[in-house]
């Protein structure tokens, strides 16, 4: 069964830095853009950032530009986010997905939970 599997998360201070990682299993990422969103409790599910198939391109929701970074190994079957100089604005559950540029087909993973307080 294709899944992908968040992880990573936790419980860091105002200011400090996480790093995510999304492995995919039994599918090759090479033909997926893949994606990070957050959801935080009470709000809608929101884009982060993504990176294209290859990982030439990538974009970043305004909130997040300067601070986080989101980077791939087609290799390894792994998409990373890179998060630096945290809020407690950041606090949310942290997905990954996977769209086929070919089938248009998505994957969703499980979540990993990300929360700033100090």
């Amino acid at each position: 069964q294709v899944q992908l599997v968040e992880s990573g998360g936790g419980l860091v201070q105002p200011g400090g830095s996480l790093g995510l990682t999304c492995a995919a299993q039994r599918f090759s990422t090479i033909f997926y853009t893949m994606s990070w969103y957050r959801q935080a409790p009470g709000k809608e599910r929101e884009f982060v950032a993504d990176i294209s198939s290859v990982g030439s391109n990538t974009n970043y929701a305004d909130s997040v530009k300067g601070r986080f970074t989101i980077s791939r190994d087609n290799a390894k079957n792994t998409v990373y986010l890179q998060m630096n100089n945290l809020t407690p604005e950041d606090t949310a559950v942290y997905y990954c997905k996977a769209n086929s540029v070919v089938t248009g087909r998505e994957y969703w993973g499980q979540g990993t939970q990300v929360t700033v307080s100090s």
